[in-house]
Parts: C-alpha cells; sequence; structure tokens
C-alpha cells in the first residue's frame, strides 16, 4: 500500500458471517462435548470409553478445522499468499490428523468389544471421505505450495481443488449426520422416538452441523467476497509463468 493511504478493509458484511461460522463451530464443540459428557461418560483412551474420541474428533477434524481452512482465504485477504497458503495447508494437515485420531480410536474400540467393522453407509462414506481428503491435501500441497508445479498445470488444477475441497466439506458433514443417527439408534432406540434429553440434544448438533456448513459454503460461493490478488503477486504469477514456460515452445515442458 502507498503511504498515506486507507487501510485495507473486508467488504460488507464478510467479518459478520465468518463471525457467524465462528460461534455455529465453537457451539458444534461444546454440544458435542456436553452429549458425549452428559449422556455417553466421557471421553477415555484406553477404556470401554474410547469409541467417544471417533465423533469428538470427527466434529474437530473434519468439520470445524476443515471449514476454517476452507475460510483462510476470505479472512486473510491482505496478507501475502505463501502464508495463506501455509496456513490453508496446515489447518488441513492438522484436521486429517485429528480425524485419523479418531479413527483409531473407532478401530480399536471396535475390536475391543468384538464389533466388526466397515458394514454400514457411515463408516462406508466416512472413510471414502477421508481418504479423498488425504488425497486432495497431498494433491494441493504438491501443486500448490512446493514449486515445481508449471503455471499452467496449476490453473488447470485449480478449479478441481476448489471443487473437491467443497465437496469433501459436504461429505463430511454428511458422514457426521449419519453417525450421529447411527449412534442414536445403537444407544437408545428403545427411547429415541419419545423424544428423550439425549435425542434432542443429538438432533440440535446435526441442525448445527448444517447451519455450519451453510454458513461456510456462503462465504465460500459469493464472489465479491473472494480474496483479490495484490499488485505483488500478479507480478510474480507473470514472473513464475515466463520462468516455467517461457523457454519452451509452446508452452510445454
Amino acid at each position: 500500500a502507498m503511504d498515506g493511504a486507507p487501510p485495507p478493509t473486508s467488504p460488507a458484511g464478510l467479518s459478520a458471517y465468518v463471525a457467524v461460522s465462528q460461534l455455529l463451530g465453537l457451539t458444534l464443540l461444546a454440544t458435542t462435548g456436553a452429549w458425549l459428557g452428559r449422556y455417553r461418560g466421557g471421553v477415555a483412551w484406553h477404556s470401554p470409553l474410547q469409541f467417544n474420541a471417533h465423533p469428538l474428533c470427527m466434529v474437530l477434524g473434519m468439520v470445524f478445522l476443515q471449514g476454517d481452512a476452507l475460510l483462510v482465504y476470505r479472512v486473510f485477504r491482505h496478507e501475502a499468499k505463501r502464508s495463506t497458503k501455509a496456513l490453508h495447508a496446515l489447518l488441513h494437515g492438522l484436521a486429517l490428523l485429528i480425524a485419523l485420531v479418531g479413527i483409531i480410536a473407532v478401530f480399536e474400540s471396535h475390536r475391543a468389544e468384538g464389533i466388526p467393522n466397515m458394514y454400514s453407509l457411515h463408516s462406508w462414506c466416512g472413510m471414502v471421505t477421508f481418504v479423498l481428503y488425504l488425497l486432495q491435501w497431498l494433491l494441493g500441497c504438491g501443486f500448490f505450495l512446493f514449486p515445481g508445479a508449471s503455471f499452467s498445470l496449476r490453473g488447470r488444477y485449480k478449479p478441481q481443488h476448489i471443487f473437491f475441497g467443497i465437496a469433501l466439506f459436504i461429505l463430511s458433514i454428511t458422514s457426521c449426520l449419519l453417525g450421529i443417527t447411527e449412534m442414536l439408534l445403537f444407544k437408545i432406540s428403545d427411547s429415541y422416538s419419545h423424544f428423550v434429553p439425549e435425542g434432542i440434544l443429538a438432533n440440535t448438533l446435526g441442525v448445527l452441523l448444517v447451519a455450519f456448513g451453510l454458513v461456510v459454503a456462503y462465504v465460500l460461493t459469493r464472489d465479491e467476497w473472494k480474496r483479490p490478488p495484490l499488485a505483488e503477486e500478479l507480478a510474480l504469477s507473470m514472473d513464475f509463468k515466463t520462468l516455467t514456460e517461457g523457454e519452451s515452445p509452446g508452452g510445454g515442458s
């Protein structure tokens, strides 16, 4: 920015929607903790309560942190692109690690109790989502965070990266909703239809998951809220394109 120029500001409404998303996200975590603590006995690793680490880790990692990672480019609009990319990748990587802990918890819990694995729709959708999420993260780091990919290759892959980023966020929330329903039917199938407090609280968690997803998706799909490229980024992009493609005929490698 030029000396004396006013500091850059966010578009009208963006900050309010981001704040709502964070409030919903924190409420998600609090509601999950309240459900597991009040009705399921809490969370402990080497005990029959190990399973409860699974829903907590999935809501924290695959929903809250993944949603925040998607919002990075809307929130940090005027910081260096390299730093924003690194934060985006770091949050997604942290979400993957936490989700992996949740997956280990459910497999170990099932093994200890003699329960079969990977037979339900929830488990199928959840595992597919996690594997694709890991692949998306690895490809994203390879194309955008580390040097090597050509400018044209990045340009062709970027729309796919954006689409699958939003699609995997939706799949993550869908898997969580399936998991909540499955857990309620296993644990309180006899009383669920009588509007017992645990069922109401878990249903509320499901509604909060949907609300968080909708707010994040709305922020991501508002074209006027996209992060504008800084002047130095445009210059660097042209230099990068010249260096990676300008020396070979036709831009080929």
